[in-house]
Order: C-alpha cells, then structure tokens, then sequence
C-alpha cells in the first residue's frame, strides 16, 4: 500500500470513490480544482496502483481541516484511512500546523473511533448539520504541541 499526493491523473479515480461512497459526491471538476488549490493537501492510497482510498483537507494558515476520508468498500477494516491520516497528520506536523480539525456524522461510530484512536477529542457539535438524512455532526480536533 502506498500513500502519494494527488494529482490531476488521480482525480478520475477519486471521484469514482466519492460516487461509491457518498450522497453528495465531489465531481471530478472540483476534485481537479483542489490539485491546484495551494491550501489543499489531498492523499490517496493506492494498492498496486488501484485508488482505494483517499484523504482531503484544507490547511489554512496553520490550521487544518478534513473535507473529506473515503475507502472502497473491498478494503476497508484493512487500516486504508488509518494510513491516510497518519499520514496527514505526519504533513501537520512537519509544517508546524496548529490542529487538525473535521466533522463526523453522530452515527458515524466507526469512523468516531478511527478518531479517537490517533488522539482527536470532541470539540463540539453541531445541530441537524447534515441531510439525507437530517443528522448532527460532531467536531473533532487534533491539537499540535510543539514544545
């Protein structure tokens, strides 16, 4: 399993993982758009050169934000988004970010733990956040000490 940067010959791949994974998918245009974005930090996974999975987040002036973490179906419980956001949070730190910060669906229990395993704690929620259906979300941060 390897993890690499995306580039725009990734994103065809990523927006096929997005359909497969969300209800409101990305599209291939604004997956495209991100690989030119300079606050944009998005990885994919890839085993023997098939996507299967892929993490995206934003880091604005320090401060870090997961937009999205998906894996296929056929490797997932195979520790794909472990990897992806050890990965991601490895990028934090080597550019001294401040925290590293996402929303999760309440019900979203596994992913919940996947959070909590790599030190994210619960910094609040927010009410009927998300649709199809109508959901809270939950904030996690992770929080960088550079001492």
């Amino acid at each position: 399993m390897t993890v690499s940067l995306m580039t725009k010959k990734d994103v065809k791949a990523v927006a096929l993982l997005e359909k497969e994974c969300f209800l409101s998918p990305w599209t291939e245009e604004t997956l495209l758009e991100e690989t030119e974005n300079p606050t944009a930090v998005f990885l994919v996974a890839k085993n023997n050169d098939k996507t299967v999975g892929y993490i995206g987040a934003n880091n604005i002036l320090g401060e870090v934000f997961i937009t999205n973490i998906a894996v296929t179906k056929s490797f997932r419980r195979m520790g794909v988004a472990s990897l992806l956001l050890k990965t991601l949070i490895e990028k934090c730190r080597e550019e001294k970010a401040q925290y590293l910060t996402l929303e999760v669906r309440k019900s979203n229990i596994s992913a919940i733990n996947l959070y909590k395993k790599f030190d994210f704690s619960k910094a609040g929620e927010r009410r009927d956040f998300y649709s199809n259906p109508t959901e809270d979300a939950l904030l996690y941060t992770l929080n960088f000490n550079y001492d």
